[in-house]
C-alpha cells in the first residue's frame, strides 16, 4: 500500500485509549489514511508499552491507568464534539466510554466489549452475567435516545468485525454458484431470508495461526501473536455460541440466557478449554478452542428469521480458533494453573520467523456443503504491507481503521454493529491489507473419518449438529 494512499478528511482529534500491539499497529494505518496530523492525536495508556513507537512519530502519550473514578477527569478535557474516541484497552468500560463520548458529541469505536478491570472473571458474578451476550445487551441498551448521535461503532477488530462482512460476502459467491437468483439484499431482513434460501446451517470464524518465532515458549510465560491480556481474558470468559433452530441435541453443560432474544447460549465451562471441529483451506481440517466472540452472537442474533413473531430459522456461530502453537502451549499450562495466567507474558512481532494467519468464515450446511471465504496473510507480506504488524495484528487494525473510516463517512448513525454496516465499503478499505482473499468449497464435515479408532456418539443423520462439532 503506497504511503499516498488516499486519505479521508477529518477536522477533528483522535484520544487513543490502550496502546498495545493493536494501538501501535494501527497508529501508522491512521496517519497514512485518516487526514489528521500527529499534533492531533493523543494517546492514553496504562503503561509504558509502545511510548517509543508513538515518539517516532510525534504522537503524545499520557501514562494514566482508567478506571470508573478518574476516566471522566483524564479523557473529558482532550475530547470534544467531532473528535474520535478509539478505544483499544483491556480492562477499560466500553460502555463508559461509549457515555462519554456521546455526551462530548464524539465517535467511537472498539474491537471488543469490555467491563472494567476484573468484570470477565469476578467470582460474584454468575456464568451468564459475565458472557458477551450479556455485556452486548447492555451495550446496545444504550440506543434508547440515541439513534441519530453520533457514531459509536462497536466490536470492529478483524473478528468481531470483519468477518461480518466476509460472511455478507461468502453468501452472494454460494448464491451465485449454486443459480440461486435472489435480489440484492438490501436490509437485515432479506439477508437472514438469502441465509434461509440458501440452507446455511453453521457460520464458523474459523482462523489457524501458524507464525512461529525463534525463541519458542518458555516454562511459566504466555506467549501470542496478539494481546495476551486480551485473548487471556476472552479465554476465561464461558465459551458462547449462536444457536441454530436445526440444532436438535442441548448441551449437558449448557445454559439459556434469562433476557434478550436468546440467540446465543453458554456453556458452563472457559472458552480456552472448550474445543471444535472446523476446516480452512491451508490447515484443513483441526481443532480449535471455542472463545467466546460478540460475533458469535450478532451474527445469529442478525441472521434470524420470524415469521408470526416466531423464530423459523438461525444458523450455528460461533468462533474456533487454533493460535499460534506458543499460544496453545500457554493456553494448557495457564489451564494447569487454574487460569491464574503465568508470570511472564510476551507478544510475538520482530522475533516472528515464518508462517501465516488464516482467518475467515465457514458458511456449510447448502447445496455446496461448506465454503470458507477469507484472509491468507503472511508475515513476510504483512511487514511490506505496514509497519509494528504481525499477520495477525494487521487482520484486527485494518478492520480497525475500517470501521474509523466508515464511521467518519457515516458520522450520525448512532449505535452500529458491525453487521449492520454496509459491508462492502468496510472490505475494500480492508482488502488491500489482508494478503490473499480466497474462496474455497469443501467436502469436509466434522463427520469426516470419524469412528475409524473409537466409538463415537454421532448425530449421522446431520452432520452440522453442534454435538458433531464438538470435540469431547
Amino acid at each position: 500500500m503506497s504511503e499516498h494512499a488516499q486519505q479521508v478528511k477529518f477536522a477533528g482529534k483522535i484520544v487513543f485509549v490502550g496502546f498495545g500491539s493493536i494501538g501501535q499497529g494501527i497508529l501508522p494505518l491512521i496517519l497514512r489514511h485518516i487526514g489528521v496530523g500527529a499534533e492531533r492525536i493523543t494517546i492514553v495508556t496504562a503503561d509504558e508499552a509502545g511510548r517509543a513507537e508513538a515518539e517516532r512519530y510525534g504522537v503524545k502519550c499520557v501514562q494514566n491507568p482508567l478506571n470508573a473514578q478518574n476516566h471522566r477527569g483524564v479523557l473529558e478535557p482532550l475530547l470534544g464534539k467531532g473528535d474520535f474516541l478509539l478505544n483499544l484497552s483491556v480492562d477499560v468500560s466500553s460502555i463508559a466510554l461509549i457515555r462519554l463520548a456521546r455526551e462530548r458529541g464524539a465517535l467511537y469505536l472498539d474491537t471488543c466489549i469490555e467491563p472494567w478491570a476484573g468484570g470477565y472473571v469476578d467470582p460474584g458474578l454468575s456464568v451468564e452475567s459475565r458472557s458477551n451476550y450479556a455485556m452486548r445487551l447492555d451495550a446496545l441498551g444504550l440506543r434508547e435516545g440515541f439513534v441519530n448521535g453520533p457514531t459509536a461503532v462497536l466490536t470492529h477488530g478483524a473478528n468481531p468485525g470483519l468477518v461480518s462482512h466476509l460472511v455478507k460476502q461468502a453468501l452472494l459467491n454460494i448464491a451465485a454458484d449454486t443459480g440461486v437468483q435472489v435480489p440484492r439484499p438490501r436490509n437485515r431482513q432479506e439477508w437472514a431470508g438469502l441465509a434461509r434460501t440458501l440452507g446455511i446451517k453453521v457460520m464458523h470464524v474459523a482462523e489457524r495461526d501458524t507464525q512461529v518465532s525463534s525463541r519458542t515458549k518458555r516454562p511459566n510465560e504466555f506467549v501470542n501473536t496478539w494481546s495476551v491480556d486480551g485473548f487471556v481474558s476472552e479465554g476465561a470468559q464461558p465459551a458462547e455460541l449462536g444457536w441454530g433452530t436445526h440444532e436438535r441435541h442441548f448441551p449437558a453443560d449448557g445454559g439459556r440466557h434469562s433476557r434478550g432474544s436468546g440467540c446465543a447460549i453458554y456453556l458452563n465451562r472457559p472458552g480456552a478449554s472448550t474445543r471444535v471441529r472446523t476446516w480452512t483451506p491451508e490447515a484443513g481440517s483441526f481443532h480449535g478452542f471455542l472463545i467466546t466472540h460478540s460475533e458469535a452472537i450478532s451474527l445469529a442474533d442478525y441472521f434470524t428469521v420470524q415469521e408470526a413473531g416466531r423464530v423459523v430459522y438461525r444458523p450455528t456461530s460461533h468462533y474456533a480458533y487454533h493460535p499460534c502453537n506458543d499460544a496453545v502451549l500457554s493456553v494448557h499450562e495457564l489451564a494447569g494453573r487454574n487460569w491464574h495466567i503465568q508470570d511472564s507474558r510476551r507478544i510475538l512481532m520482530d522475533e516472528i520467523s515464518e508462517g501465516i494467519d488464516e482467518l475467515g468464515v465457514l458458511l456449510a450446511g447448502h447445496a455446496r456443503n461448506a465454503y470458507w471465504y477469507g484472509s491468507q496473510l503472511s508475515i513476510g507480506e504483512a511487514r511490506r504491507l505496514a509497519p509494528y504488524n504481525s499477520a495477525t495484528s494487521l487482520q484486527v487494525t485494518s478492520a480497525a481503521l475500517a470501521g474509523m473510516v466508515w464511521a467518519i463517512e457515516n458520522p450520525q448513525r448512532g449505535i452500529v454493529e458491525p453487521d449492520e454496516m454496509d459491508f462492502e465499503r468496510p472490505l475494500e478499505i480492508c482488502t488491500p491489507y489482508l494478503g490473499k482473499l480466497v474462496g474455497k468449497y469443501t467436502d469436509w464435515t466434522p463427520l469426516e473419518r470419524r469412528g475409524e479408532l473409537f466409538a463415537e456418539d454421532v448425530d449421522t443423520s446431520d452432520p452440522w449438529q453442534f454435538k458433531n462439532v464438538r470435540v469431547v
